[in-house]
């Protein structure tokens, strides 16, 4: 079985589930580092993958989608010069610590330039050969879900020792939706957390019925640059009105499929690939107990 992590999006959370007085001897925080050294040795304990990757934000916020929607990712842009990622100062210094460990370990991190985490994730999962497990707290990555081909969302909004399973069957329940339409369904109704408006005055409730009456986004506007059967009471009109969002909207939402991604190995270490290098980390960083217990998980496997 083959483990996606989605990188930031778990350190973010070990950020905020981590005391942060936890620190390195010279005081630099490290909660964030241990917290995700936790949550990796505990997914790895429960979940027995044998292969296992690291998905980075090589780009956080690509200009390719924000040239289709503007607004995509606004308000959380520290610096518009740079297109720099509103980060806690906390955290940032913790980044470069967080690879150097993952790196020691022999950990397999992939990141592409001009893409996402999440692109880096929906290209290895469509072209995996065995079942996939994809380890969020992002609800964009449920457009991935697959029961035919074991591709499932392990879901950690609530935090990585709340975990839920997304499946396709999960996916209908909880919007009302075919399994595999939450790409053409969360266009319609929007996100602000990523900064895109949706269709005005269309809400997850009639994003739903729009996807259940005709298919897709695709289906959608053709239907409503037709005689407009089967939509809701004033529902075409507004279709009509946001035809300007929905094409650009939907590529932004859509995981890229096809990144390419180089030479890789994904198989997941006994032992680490560097031990000397750990080691001195461990020391340095305050981290024996953190990469002792992944060690340990490693090779217990």
């Amino acid at each position: 079985m083959l483990l996606l992590l989605d990188t930031a999006s778990l350190y973010f959370r070990a950020f905020y589930g981590t005391p942060d007085t936890i620190t390195a001897p010279d005081g630099t925080p490290v909660n964030a580092v241990r917290g995700l050294l936790d949550y990796i040795s505990r997914l790895v304990d429960e979940h027995r993958p044998s292969h296992l990757v690291a998905a980075m934000d090589n780009s956080w916020r690509p200009e390719w989608r924000v040239a289709a929607v503007p607004s995509y990712k606004t308000h959380r842009v520290a610096d518009a010069a740079t297109n720099e990622e509103e980060v806690p100062d906390l955290l940032s210094p913790q980044v470069p610590i967080i690879e150097a460990v993952l790196d020691a370990f022999g950990i397999c991190r992939i990141g592409a330039d001009d893409y996402e985490a999440d692109d880096v994730i929906g290209t290895l999962a469509t072209n995996a050969d065995q079942p996939v497990e994809i380890v969020t707290g992002d609800r964009d990555l449920f457009q991935l879900v697959d029961d035919s081909r074991g591709v499932v969302v392990i879901y950690v909004a609530k935090g990585v020792n709340n975990r839920e399973r997304i499946d396709e069957a999960e996916v209908a329940r909880r919007y009302g939706i075919p399994g595999r339409s939450y790409a053409d369904f969360a266009t319609l109704r929007g996100d602000p957390s990523d900064g895109l408006p949706g269709l005005k005055g269309v809400g997850e409730k009639t994003a739903a019925q729009l996807i259940n009456a005709f298919g897709d986004v695709a289906g959608v506007i053709a239907a409503a640059e037709g005689d407009g059967a089967g939509f809701p009471k004033g529902c075409q009109a507004k279709v009509l009105a946001g035809l300007d969002y929905l094409g650009p909207a939907l590529k932004v939402v859509e995981v890229a499929k096809d990144v390419p991604l180089g030479n890789y190995d994904a198989t997941l270490p006994t032992a680490p690939r560097d031990p000397d290098l750990l080691e001195g980390l461990a020391d340095r960083w305050g981290l024996t107990n953190s990469i002792n217990r992944l060690t340990a998980v490693l090779a217990a496997r």
